[in-house]
């Protein structure tokens, strides 16, 4: 009994509280009064309900009758919009009990057609009434318009202002672009369609995203453009090595680094390539330092044949007292023993490849001429079967006592007293600079107006660059 009395209590809130949510649901949807304070007859309804669809253009021709509260919506209707309307404001009438709605949809030609056409009307009646305003917003679109084109084309303050041509065309650009989009917005704010602006930009928003995702590595490329411009690592003609790639800079674009080969041959490489590839500029420095290497026998004193080739490395016209030359013992071979020479060079003055192929064809002189050996390649090979060079007879079950000839003692090697004057050596070659490539650069770009490359323009190293002679 007690346990029934608990759940008594429990849902009489429960149920109060469902019949004051109804009463609430009741309450919510408004209800539209007769003629009468209270329900009145039939045709108080029906007046009331005729009256309503009368002053709306798309159910003035709706037929309402009504019989005990029941309305019945009949006759037809320019579409589904105007059937729920017409539903909801018969319902809404105080007295009526429920609505048998019987209206159809126009679906001939002129029921379709004729409102298009009044909206049509109506639409451009507003247009000429607007035509004042419509006026003042383009004049104040223009002048922005023109005013962004006109500071746009203050080339010369834009080239003070910023490092280089690329950059100024940016900021120009950019310039442009704010102006006309300030112009726009104003306009819109002055015809009041701020609203179709946001769409506008949302929509916008969408469409640039996609693009940059599918133009992602355009977008890499022109920023690297921008990057490689402003820190200028390279000149125009200089000899340098992007990644695996060499030859003499040609010019650097908005899209891509141009160079040409030892061959002769344009090599194009994208931007964003350049920017995160390991740059080594040649011209950079003009003194560079060239390498070599030469073997001589395992017999012969390394040192002595250093102390020989020194002396004709240090009168060679071209190689630089400072930094002078060095050489050293670099390794010991099977058969040989192996010495590299370096020297340094202007390139300004020598040929580079040329310096060195000289050094290389002088030093082998010298230690041919002074009694060293250049030794080739020596290779012993043991053949599995035989026995003092006699093939074993069959049967000796493959079985092989080989006995290895008596070795000589290792001799010690020879040591050859350095000279005190270097032998006369064969006659000099050409090692002027070779200008035929850097002419065909030169020629180049004579001919080509988009470059972002400048020999004034300070380098990522912070100076104006060496000039080459």
């Amino acid at each position: 009994m007690r346990l029934k009395f608990l759940l008594f209590l429990c849902l009489v809130p429960i149920a109060f509280g469902a019949v004051h949510a109804q009463d609430e649901a009741a309450e919510t949807a408004p209800v539209i009064e007769t003629q009468e304070e209270n329900a009145g007859p039939d045709e108080d309804i029906e007046t009331r309900i005729e009256g309503i669809f009368s002053q709306i253009p798309s159910l003035s021709t709706v037929d309402v009758t009504v019989q005990d509260g029941v309305v019945t919506l009949s006759g037809m209707v320019p579409d589904s919009e105007a059937l729920a309307q017409a539903q909801s404001i018969a319902a809404r009438v105080s007295g009526v009990v429920t609505v048998s709605n019987d209206l159809e949809r126009d679906i001939t030609v002129g029921g379709r057609l004729n409102p298009a056409t009044a909206k049509l009307r109506g639409a451009l009646l507003e247009a000429y009434a607007l035509l004042p305003l419509i006026g003042v917003a383009l004049v104040v679109f223009l002048l922005f318009l023109l005013a962004g084109l006109f500071i746009a084309r203050q080339e010369g303050l834009w080239r003070r202002v910023a490092p280089n041509a690329f950059v100024a065309g940016m900021i120009s650009a950019i310039i442009r672009i704010v102006f006309a989009l300030v112009g726009i917005i104003l306009a819109l704010t002055i015809l009041d369609a701020v609203a179709l602006l946001g769409a506008f930009l949302g929509a916008a928003g969408v469409i640039g995203l996609a693009i940059g995702f599918a133009v992602r590595d355009t977008i890499e490329n022109f920023i690297a453009s921008i990057m490689l411009s402003l820190r200028q690592p390279f000149r125009p003609n200089d000899l340098v090595q992007i990644g695996d790639r060499l030859g003499n800079v040609v010019r650097l674009t908005s899209r891509a680094t141009i160079l040409m080969t030892p061959d002769g041959n344009h090599l194009r490489i994208p931007n964003s390539v350049v920017f995160k590839a390991i740059i080594e500029n040649f011209s950079r420095n003009p003194e560079r330092r060239f390498e070599f290497q030469l073997g001589i026998d395992a017999e012969d004193d390394p040192q002595a044949a250093l102390d020989t080739v020194m002396p004709s490395l240090r009168t060679l016209p071209f190689v630089l007292a400072d930094p002078p030359p060095a050489a050293w013992i670099d390794a010991v071979g099977d058969s040989n023993i192996v010495l590299t020479l370096t020297g340094w060079l202007d390139q300004r003055e020598t040929d580079f490849m040329k310096g060195r192929s000289q050094a290389i064809r002088i030093a082998k002189a010298v230690l041919e001429t002074n009694g060293f050996t250049l030794p080739e390649p020596i290779y012993r090979l043991r053949i599995e079967g035989l026995k003092d060079g006699i093939a074993l007879p069959a049967g000796t079950g493959g079985t092989v006592s080989e006995t290895t000839p008596d070795t000589p003692a290792p001799q010690t090697p020879v040591k050859r007293t350095p000279l005190k004057s270097v032998p006369e050596m064969p006659d000099a070659e050409d090692t002027a600079v070779d200008r035929s490539l850097e002419e065909k650069v030169a020629e180049d770009r004579a001919g080509a107006g988009d470059d972002l490359l400048s020999d004034n323009a300070p380098t990522e190293f912070g100076d104006e660059g060496k000039k080459k002679a």
